[in-house]
């Protein structure tokens, strides 16, 4: 039988819940969501399927995107009240990508107790089995509709060292791996797809390979974490790439040096002024060469 627990009166518990497999959860979670006055959920419906996997009858408030300014009022009240609260979200932990942090940020304002029940979390759960490094990530959510401020947020991380990681929706996870590649050059990366889950997935390779490879895909389904490897201007490859790069640009002349410095630095992690000097010592060289042959004839 479970141990009951007496939660504190006036506190918010912010309570993670699984993110596909409903035996992950803790054992203080199922006695906090037991021992509540109140559940806000992201989705009643989709929390009371778990509640009842696990047998427990709190009741249930809707706590959404939709309807957070709202319902932060009302739960505030409750909670100075003496009610304590479980917040939960979807699926994983509530205010990271999912809806909390209003509820959460006003609690804490107001002097509330505040209290997390820590569990899953699909970014943390991807990074762990990705094979990627784990010493420092970057975590980045959900990436922006609009095209142009997903282009300007990934120029901004082409130097950025540390394993970057987002969420994107099935229908829109290859149009974005691809624009990934474009922006950041080939990096080595991994998609992790329904984890926890019957049908859990994680596809490993470079950018350009998995971009592909969803595109050969009818149909997409599912959560997904996609995971990418930081900038690593210390291999010796790259160093013969970006060579390679701007020689055959170069002999190519359609580029100015500005916009070849711009893409060079999006492509291997430089920033611009570094690509553009490098741009000039390849341009030097390559003078110096046509020098050469010319004296020779």
């Amino acid at each position: 039988m479970a141990e009951h627990v007496t939660p504190a009166p006036g506190t918010l518990y912010v309570v993670a819940t699984p993110i596909g497999n409903m035996d992950d959860i803790t054992l203080r979670a199922l006695k906090i969501l037991r021992a509540v006055q109140r559940i806000a959920a992201e989705d009643t419906r989709r929390t009371g399927r778990l509640l009842a996997h696990h047998g427990i009858k709190t009741p249930l408030v809707s706590y959404h995107e939709h309807n957070e300014r709202q319902r932060t009022g009302e739960l505030l009240q409750r909670l100075t009240g003496g009610e304590s609260i479980a917040l939960v979200s979807d699926a994983g932990t509530p205010a990271i990508s999912d809806p909390g942090y209003v509820l959460v940020h006003e609690a804490v304002c107001q002097g509330i107790a505040v209290s997390p029940i820590p569990g899953p979390s699909a970014a943390i759960a991807a990074l762990s089995a990705a094979g990627l490094p784990t010493d420092a990530f970057l975590f980045l959510g959900f990436p922006p509709r609009k095209a142009g401020r997903r282009k300007q947020e990934l120029l901004s991380l082409a130097e950025e060292r540390r394993t970057l990681i987002w969420y994107e929706s099935p229908h829109r996870i290859a149009r974005f791996t691809r624009e990934v590649h474009e922006a950041l050059g080939e990096r080595f990366a991994v998609i992790g797809r329904e984890i926890t889950k019957r049908y859990e997935e994680f596809m490993r390779g470079s950018l350009s390979d998995l971009a592909e490879e969803l595109n050969q895909r009818s149909e997409i389904k599912g959560e997904i974490t996609l995971l990418v490897a930081g900038c690593d201007r210390t291999k010796p490859e790259n160093a013969q790439s970006i060579q390679e790069v701007i020689a055959r640009a170069l002999r190519d002349g359609r580029k100015s040096h500005s916009a070849l410095a711009k893409e060079v630095a999006a492509s291997f992690g430089l920033t611009r002024r570094e690509a553009y000097d490098l741009i000039l010592s390849q341009r030097g060289a390559d003078d110096a060469a046509h020098s050469e042959e010319g004296q020779d004839t």
